[in-house]
């Protein structure tokens, strides 16, 4: 029996709707990847990427999920905030654009499907505020007085929370002092405050308060800490001796804070100030210490005498004295050396007296020379290599050996040559005392002869 052909059109309909129903339910979206949590620098931009597959027929959106705030629907901005937009690529790719991110578009964000029941992912948006001083609450430049306390602070904000470090400018170490006595010297210090108790004037200079909390730039602010004192003056010499006609350079030490007024005073009170005859200088060392010098060029007569250098600041005076007085130069040291060297060869003139008024009868003065050397050579070459007698023992005997004597003018001869051989000759001091005592010997002993006969 042949079928209605109304009947195979509605049995058409029926499968035709079957299959789509179960093809859409084949082919439902999903999203691709989870949705990514960012990380911004406040006052960057931010987008959001939300992968789709299979999205058909349906939408995507966008929500603030903590206040439950609508971005945007499909291609349709709904929020009023003017740096939201949203962008898509194809059906696939779905994104969420935060232009100058600020601190009030920190949390989750929702991307989902028009699905029943709907379909969702979160992703975090994380706001960073690098750091920045309080203004209010940090300090300044401040002045205290030398075993005073200074305290200064520095506080910063910042997300997250910044850390706060002090250095001191020149690289050296803070020192900390602890309430029991005890202290610490570290070369850096966290802490938003800063306290030096009993401050000295070594501690005196620039501190770096640096705020960090991992998101660039870091920030710096530069604080001063000066120490007030009395003057003090350190002079490494204050007798100073030159010769007339040089130059010289008298020199003193300062420190103070504030810093001081220096200058150079004469003993008459009269200031001194650069000019052909005097060149001032004032050095600064650190920011208290300073170097003053003067030099007093072509030394006169009248430039010896007493320098007074003064430091004078707000909280008092203080001055030194340095006396600069005369010095032989050159040539006169050599005049005198000459002058020395004929008082020392005086006692070689032949001594008057009843002993060296005549010579032998019976032989001359030069014959008994020749005696008495040629005696003295032979015994000086069997005795040359004693080591006995010392260079002192040898001058106490000549010394108790003249003076016991009652030697004749020629023995004062001989012994006025070996001495003055003895001066000359430094290298053969040893032999002449030894020469000198075989002398001493024979001569007393020849002279002994003499009174018997």
């Amino acid at each position: 029996m042949e079928q209605p052909w109304w009947l195979s059109y509605l049995l058409a309909i029926f499968l035709l709707r079957l299959d789509t129903k179960l093809v859409g339910e084949a082919f439902q979206p999903e999203f691709a990847e989870p949705l990514s949590n960012l990380t911004i620098v406040i006052g960057r931009d931010a987008t959001f990427r939300c992968l789709v597959q299979n999205l058909g027929g349906y939408r995507v959106g966008w929500v603030k999920a903590d206040t439950k705030a609508i971005q945007a629907i499909h291609v349709h901005v709904i929020t009023n905030n003017h740096r939201v937009a949203v962008s898509h690529n194809g059906q696939t790719v779905w994104n969420l654009h935060i232009r100058n991110v600020q601190e009030e578009d920190r949390g989750q964000y929702m991307c989902q499907i028009n699905t029943d029941p709907m379909k969702s992912q979160m992703g975090y948006l994380n706001v960073v505020i690098p750091p920045d001083f309080i203004s209010e609450e940090t300090s300044g430049d401040i002045m205290v007085p030398e075993g005073g306390t200074a305290q200064v602070s520095c506080r910063a904000h910042g997300q997250p929370e910044p850390r706060v470090m002090w250095r001191r400018e020149d690289g050296a170490d803070i020192i900390i002092r602890h309430s029991n006595g005890s202290k610490t010297q570290v070369l850096m210090y966290e802490n938003a405050i800063l306290t030096f108790n009993k401050i000295s004037r070594s501690e005196m200079g620039a501190y770096l308060c640096i705020a960090s909390n991992g998101v660039p730039p870091s920030v710096s602010k530069r604080i001063v800490i000066k120490v007030h004192f009395h003057p003090v003056i350190q002079v490494p010499n204050q007798l100073v001796g030159a010769p007339l006609g040089t130059d010289v350079t008298l020199e003193c030490y300062i420190e103070s804070s504030p810093k001081s007024i220096n200058y150079w005073v004469r003993d008459s009170n009269e200031m001194v100030i650069s000019s052909n005859k005097y060149e001032v200088v004032n050095t600064m060392m650190s920011s208290f210490e300073s170097r003053m010098t003067l030099t007093v060029r072509r030394l006169e007569k009248t430039d010896f005498g007493g320098y007074r250098c003064v430091a004078k600041n707000s909280l008092g005076e203080v001055d030194s004295v340095i006396r600069l007085y005369e010095i032989p130069g050159p040539d006169r040291i050599k005049d005198l050396s000459t002058v020395n060297n004929k008082e020392d060869y005086k006692f070689s003139t032949p001594l008057e007296g009843p002993d060296n008024q005549f010579g032998s009868a019976e032989r001359s003065d030069d014959e008994d020379d020749k005696e008495i050397f040629t005696d003295i050579i032979k015994g000086v070459k069997l005795i040359t290599n004693s080591d006995d007698l010392s260079n002192r023992s040898l001058q106490s005997l000549h010394s108790n050996t003249v003076s016991k004597l009652n030697l004749s003018n020629k023995v004062r001869k001989i012994i006025d040559t070996f001495e003055i051989e003895q001066k000359n000759g430094a290298g053969r001091s040893y032999v002449l005392h030894l020469m000198f005592f075989l002398i001493c010997f024979v001569l007393s002993y020849i002279h002994l002869l003499k009174c018997y006969c």
